[in-house]
């Protein structure tokens, strides 16, 4: 390494600091899920080549050592293929930036760059009925304030599609509930988009921020009762209480798949039942590239798959063709 080439350490830290935050204005989330990968690659990397993180160079990130990473994710922590995919991704955006910083390292991370996503069956789409939605939002008690908040919340979930991301960082400020509703969301990489609300929905929500102690334009819209910001985890938990105290509303055997982006799975589903079309729900969801929403369809035509396949075929009657002799001649001769 010359004097000029960045030390690992420093690319690192460039790569969080320069790179991520002030070039590509990453949101949190992604800083996060980067930091994590690269928290468990470096305690990796210490007990296999037993070197510390500050210690490591970038050629210490060879081919061997990520995949032999990749391996440790799926049998030791038992992370699914997915899981193991997406550190991969992160620690790739990684090598790319640093192959611009320190030419020495070039064939070390062509070869670590080479390293191949794992293939995976695609999990079956899951999404609820108009039945099991209903049975859910009004399973939270509205005598309680939490209860109030969750039936909100929910309502909210299921008509915007809205990733949980987007629900908890939502800020009063960013909802109009006046002649034509509509919230402002902020999605991934900062993207914003506007979705408009039922009427019921936007009902809903001036009675909940009504309960608010704080209802000023930049107070989150579904706090918790300390009124910060809610976590992803209370989200799932309230949820899965929702979920068990909805009874018969909503089957046992589904109960346990039901977690809160199957809202934004159902949202899609509901709306491309309804006849609307592929590029509007793109755009509802947020999707940057039209493909991303073709697994509803997919997933749409599989169920009419299903529905047919449950169905007698009609099996017609009448003479059967034969042809004349002279064409079965020259159909033998070809």
């Amino acid at each position: 390494m010359s004097d000029t080439t960045p030390s690992f350490p420093t690319l690192l830290q460039r790569f969080f600091v320069d790179h991520l935050r002030q070039q590509r204005a990453v949101s949190p989330c992604t800083v996060a899920a980067y930091r994590d990968t690269f928290k468990l690659l470096l305690a990796f990397a210490e007990k296999r080549i037993g070197k510390s993180p500050t210690n490591l160079t970038l050629p210490d990130l060879n081919a061997d050592l990520i995949l032999a990473f990749l391996d440790h994710l799926e049998r030791d922590r038992a992370n699914s293929v997915r899981s193991r995919n997406a550190r991969l991704s992160a620690i790739r955006v990684f090598l790319k930036y640093a192959a611009h910083e320190d030419l020495t390292a070039l064939a070390v991370i062509e070869r670590s760059l080479a390293v191949p996503q794992k293939r995976h069956d695609k999990a079956v789409l899951g999404y609820l009925a108009r039945a099991e939605v209903e049975a859910i939002i009004n399973a939270p008690d509205p005598k309680t304030w939490a209860g109030r908040r969750d039936r909100a919340l929910f309502t909210f979930l299921y008509n915007t599609g809205a990733r949980v991301s987007e629900a908890i960082d939502l800020r009063i400020g960013s909802v109009i509930l006046e002649t034509a509703p509509v919230v402002h969301l902020h999605g991934k990489g900062r993207k914003r988009r506007s979705v408009p609300l039922w009427n019921e929905t936007a009902r809903t929500l001036k009675r909940w921020i009504q309960d608010l102690h704080d209802c000023g334009p930049d107070a989150y819209i579904f706090p918790n009762s300390s009124g910060t910001r809610l976590s992803r985890s209370s989200v799932r938990q309230r949820l899965d209480l929702a979920v068990g105290a909805a009874g018969g509303g909503v089957p046992s055997n589904r109960a346990k798949a039901i977690s809160p982006h199957t809202f934004r799975h159902t949202t899609a589903m509901h709306l491309l039942q309804s006849g609307v079309d592929l590029t509007v729900i793109a755009l509802w969801l947020g999707h940057e590239d039209i493909s991303t929403t073709h697994i509803y369809m997919e997933a749409d035509l599989a169920m009419k798959e299903n529905a047919l396949s449950r169905l007698q075929p009609v099996s017609p009657t009448g003479v059967r063709y034969r042809p004349p002799d002279k064409l079965m001649a020259f159909l033998q001769a070809l």
